[in-house]
């Protein structure tokens, strides 16, 4: 079976540093559950470690002044937990590995040294891109094979199929959002608790997971 994705194109170079790790921070609440859940299926990983992972983060958003962080030793926790996708025989490994690569793209922004109004590199610009793609991936998969499911057809699935499926739709409509709303929100505490607040507004993971 291919694999259909079409990338969701936004203007990150709109945003700050502080303003892209949040949209990440943002988008990483919503894959963290599909992460849970692999872990509790497969017997493999900690999830309560990804999510101390994410919490840090939020912290350093609210108060980057005094949160002080180590990225490369978390990192390296990081790096055990993420699963191989040989090594498991269900889709769940597909979601977790997404969570992972978007979380070690996460950290790896944090690093970057932010650029001087009007001299962004478009290279600073990678990890933002790959973690908006990866959540928007880890849909577009699942929603291809729920079609091919319900179609019971082993003919290719329309990426006109996939975008008009409605997690596809609250996917990208999601991301929209939260782009509009960070491009001219203050950097401060409170628009981290808007943003979180935003993304877990439904309760579920960005595959319909409900979140425990």
């Amino acid at each position: 079976m291919d694999i259909i994705t079409v990338a969701i194109h936004l203007p990150f170079a709109k945003l700050s540093h502080w303003q892209q790790i949040t949209f990440s921070a943002a988008l990483l609440e919503r894959m963290l559950p599909n992460y849970q859940m692999f872990s509790e299926s497969a017997d493999f990983g900690d999830a309560k470690l990804l999510r101390n992972q994410l919490d840090i983060i939020w912290q350093w958003l609210g108060d980057s002044r005094t949160v002080k962080i180590n990225a490369d030793a978390q990192l390296t926790k990081l790096e055990p937990q993420t699963p191989d996708p040989e090594a498991f025989d269900f889709f769940g490994v597909f979601p977790a590995l997404d969570t992972c690569m978007a979380l070690t793209a996460l950290w790896q922004l944090m690093q970057i040294k932010p650029a001087k109004k009007g001299k962004i590199d478009p290279s600073d610009l990678e990890d933002v891109q790959s973690i908006s793609r990866l959540s928007h991936n880890s849909v577009s998969y699942y929603v291809e094979l729920l079609l091919i499911e319900e179609l019971d057809d082993e003919a290719e699935i329309s990426q006109e199929q996939i975008n008009e499926h409605p997690l596809m739709q609250w996917e990208i409509a999601t991301q929209n959002e939260l782009f509009d709303f960070l491009q001219f929100a203050a950097i401060d505490k409170r628009t981290c608790q808007l943003a979180k607040k935003m993304v877990l507004s439904e309760g579920m993971s960005n595959l319909g997971i409900e979140i425990e």
